[in-house]
């Protein structure tokens, strides 16, 4: 990177895209070989998902309006009936089978982007290999895997205890006045901002297992800690990133998997350009994430020393994966 730590506290949202750019544009050899090994394998799981669980459900849609043909009990109704839950099955699998290749090969992402950017920032990127990236990756997802599991757990208890109740009351309320409804879309509103606020959590969490000596709930305590004052600068990216997945899988879904309107042809072309503006949109955002990494240790004062952090990088790539201590030398305060 071009700037010292101590000023990347003052990047705003257009410095820091630029900055990201900076470093996927110098370092594009690098990038290009992670992108093919973990990145577009990823998006293709991702798209070839919306595909298949599209044509499932559409079976089990078009299975579950012939069952309306027969009467209950009879052969073909019961017949109907076993193809549904045998569809249904196959969708969950299906699932199943896309989150577990989803989170493999997003783990391995967000290692070799982390890697790397952070090799960037001490200044050793251009030593970076892929082989070297290769070799450092299993062994930095093994903590990422603690900290998105704990992550998860946490959104899915948070959507349980607090989503459940506001279903709960949507589907039994009957009548609503006008305070009534005030204070049901403050409470929605707060529910949204707070999963928002735990997903960003989750965000950064990441690259704090690989940079730092901590996993877990821990890491996302930390998070949490960093992500202080600079959050809705990273709000505004996070959901930009997402809005753009978004248009990406809705552009998918209509030219591509609902045949769309230009044909054959059409749906190949508008195949690729999903592919190639998703693993854009994918690698940019790891790219994005590690810099705000940086930008929120620079806000908060916690200088990263280059020295030590090129050590603990060496040791990962060694085998020693012997993390330095968040207290250490690598995380001193600067004199401000």
């Amino acid at each position: 990177m071009d700037r010292e730590q101590e000023d990347m506290q003052f990047l705003g949202l257009f410095d820091i895209y630029l900055e990201s750019y900076k470093i996927i544009f110098n370092f594009k050899r690098i990038f290009s070989k992670i992108t093919l090994a973990f990145i577009l394998p990823l998006s293709l799981i991702f798209l070839a998902n919306i595909w298949v669980s599209d044509f499932i459900l559409s079976k089990i849609i078009d299975t579950m309006i012939n069952r309306l043909l027969f009467q209950k009990g009879t052969y073909h109704y019961d017949e109907l009936s076993d193809r549904i839950s045998s569809e249904w099955a196959a969708f969950w699998l299906v699932q199943f089978v896309y989150l577990t290749f989803y989170l493999v090969f997003n783990l391995l992402s967000t290692s070799a982007v982390v890697y790397t950017v952070a090799s960037v920032f001490i200044g050793i990127g251009r030593d970076v290999t892929f082989g070297k990236v290769m070799r450092v990756v299993p062994m930095v997802s093994k903590r990422l895997i603690v900290t998105f599991l704990c992550a998860f757990l946490a959104i899915f208890l948070y959507i349980v205890v607090l989503g459940l109740p506001i279903y709960l009351w949507i589907v039994t309320i009957k009548h609503v006045d006008i305070n009534g409804l005030f204070y049901f879309l403050v409470i929605v509103i707060l529910y949204v901002f707070g999963l928002v606020y735990m997903t960003l959590v989750m965000w950064l969490a990441g690259i704090v297992s690989v940079l730092e000596d901590i996993k877990g709930f821990k890491a996302m305590m930390k998070s949490r800690n960093l992500i202080q004052g600079k959050m809705w600068t990273a709000i505004v990216i996070m959901l930009i990133q997402d809005i753009a997945i978004f248009g990406i899988r809705k552009l998918f879904e209509s030219q591509v998997v609902h045949t769309g309107t230009f044909g054959v042809a059409g749906r190949f072309a508008f195949g690729f350009l999903c592919l190639l503006m998703l693993f854009s949109v994918l690698l940019f955002g790891l790219v994005i994430e590690t810099v705000i990494y940086f930008v929120c240790k620079s806000y908060h004062h916690e200088n990263i020393n280059k020295l030590s952090l090129s050590d603990h990088l060496d040791e990962v790539f060694q085998g020693e994966y012997i993390p330095t201590k968040a207290n250490d030398d690598q995380l001193e305060k600067i004199d401000v």
